[in-house]
């Protein structure tokens, strides 16, 4: 037969509050919520503004935009004349960066970050209301050098554009909002 196991008094004085806490519910607790008006429910998305000294990257984000935002399944995607908003996106910036230096040639890079900078406008077409609006969305990614940097740079363009919508669908649809309890 075994003997019960005793625990000592010192560790049952500390471990009976802080069981008591764990029950307990909280002052304040958060959860995750549309910050769109519930008549928002479609959204048309012209092709992204290019203010950036990169040709032809508004191809790219404008169709990693649309992807992650059928992917995130809150709004659905519609024609702009027949939306309930619309996404104006300005391309705004396109960094390159040095991130790893060649070993055999010290001012040769071998691996690049790509960033994308964008500012974004959601508007309720009906009234051309503004519902959500951001100066400052990014996205990158790391790419390295393989052959010219011009065929480099395409590797790291669909990524960064991908991250980059990516922002965007979050600044549009989510919001942490504080719930009293």
């Amino acid at each position: 037969m075994s003997k019960p196991i005793k625990i000592p008094s010192v560790l049952l004085a500390l471990l009976l509050p802080a069981l008591g806490l764990l029950t307990q519910p909280g002052c304040t607790g958060y959860r995750l919520g549309s910050m769109l008006p519930p008549d928002i429910k479609t959204v048309g998305i012209p092709t992204f503004v290019n203010r950036t000294s990169e040709p032809q990257i508004e191809i790219q984000a404008t169709r990693s935009a649309l992807e992650e935002i059928q992917r995130d399944g809150s709004l659905r995607i519609a024609p702009e004349n027949q939306a309930d908003a619309i996404l104006q996106v300005k391309l705004t910036d396109y960094r390159i960066v040095p991130l790893v230096y060649d070993a055999q040639r010290k001012t040769a890079a071998s691996q690049y970050r790509l960033t994308l900078y964008a500012a974004i406008i959601l508007t309720r077409r009906s009234d051309n209301k503004v519902i959500v609006e951001h100066p400052r969305c990014y996205g990158e990614a790391t790419f390295p050098v393989i052959g010219d940097m011009s065929s480099s740079k395409r590797i790291g363009l669909p990524k960064a554009a991908a991250d980059l919508a990516h922002d965007i669908v979050q600044k549009v649809t989510e919001v942490w909002t504080e719930e009293k309890k």
